[in-house]
């Protein structure tokens, strides 16, 4: 009797605690969910709905006065690849991101490699250095880059002797300077999480590897590489996206133009929305680049994958 109700008296908190600790997992959930519900409200009201209107919008024939709005169908997808405006914008904005992509991801890489090593004060101001321009305004740096490439008295002009060369208004350089440009402002961020990224590298295996006598290329392509492929993953989406929505900068500095030579998707989107009017074709090549976005993202992810395994 006595064995028996020592045994009982060790299972008793057992069956006690249960129903406390189901209670206690459930107040959990409900205050995760509360900490949750502001930001599920704003991703909802804020990009599922408008992402809705988007492709509803985008079967409307529809200007400033949303009563008017007759449904069209298609029409607007049909005339979009009819359009040889818009299959320019869509071959420069494909002409950026294939270009700037890779360079933005490459080069942020090697400096992130070549700043890593240093002392951390040292590495600390390059780390200032190319983030500047990222926290700098789109507006400022605009103009800096346009006094640059400034036909007469630009510093381009004076360091090449070609006083009088207009690079924005020639349709052979126009896309060009864009994506220059573009290049300088989007290095700042990719740099800073790769020298993050390469911090977190285990040391004792590339010492390992050294010790094996793996040279350096062994060493960061087999260790290195497969530490920082998610910092390389999110490099190579955001990089995708922002060359996709490229449009401050064609607004500031080209406004499309030479002949069309400088005009993005973004842009274009814009022009058609707010200069002619025309809210259900500028939607309907709002759906176009979000696909485009997906397939390249979607691309990105499947490679990354594939050199994981």
């Amino acid at each position: 009797m006595a064995q028996t109700s020592v045994k009982d008296k060790k299972s008793a908190p057992k069956v006690q605690n249960r129903p406390a600790s189901r209670v206690l997992a459930r107040r959990e959930t409900i205050s995760a969910y509360l900490f949750m519900l502001p930001s599920l409200i704003f991703f909802v009201g804020f990009v599922l709905v408008p992402m809705g209107m988007c492709l509803v919008y985008s079967f409307l024939d529809m200007g400033i006065d949303t009563s008017a709005a007759t449904f069209t169908g298609l029409s607007n997808y049909v005339e979009m690849f009819q359009d040889k405006t818009f299959i320019r914008s869509l071959w420069n904005t494909i002409l950026i991101v294939v270009v700037s992509v890779p360079l933005v991801t490459a080069f942020s890489l090697w400096v992130g490699s070549a700043i890593y090593p240093m002392r951390s004060k040292l590495r600390s101001f390059f780390r200032c250095v190319f983030y500047l321009p990222v926290v700098t305004g789109s507006v400022a740096v605009t103009v800096v880059w346009k006094w640059m490439f400034n036909p007469y008295n630009g510093l381009l002009n004076q360091i090449f002797g070609t006083v009088g060369f207009d690079w924005l208004g020639d349709t052979r350089t126009a896309i060009w300077c864009i994506i220059m440009i573009l290049f300088t402002t989007s290095i700042g961020q990719p740099i800073v999480l790769y020298v993050a990224a390469l911090g977190n590298v285990d040391r004792s295996l590339e010492e390992a590897a050294a010790i094996d006598g793996a040279t350096r290329l062994q060493i960061f392509w087999k260790i290195k590489w497969p530490q920082i492929m998610p910092t390389t993953l999110y490099v190579l989406v955001i990089t995708t996206i922002n060359s996709f929505q490229c449009f401050a900068l064609i607004q500031l500095l080209t406004r499309g133009g030479p002949l069309g030579s400088t005009s993005t998707l973004m842009y274009y989107i814009f022009d058609m929305a707010y200069n002619y009017q025309r809210f259900g074709y500028a939607n309907a090549m709002g759906v176009v680049l979000a696909i485009f976005i997906a397939i390249f993202s979607a691309i990105q992810f499947k490679v990354a994958q594939s050199d994981n395994g």
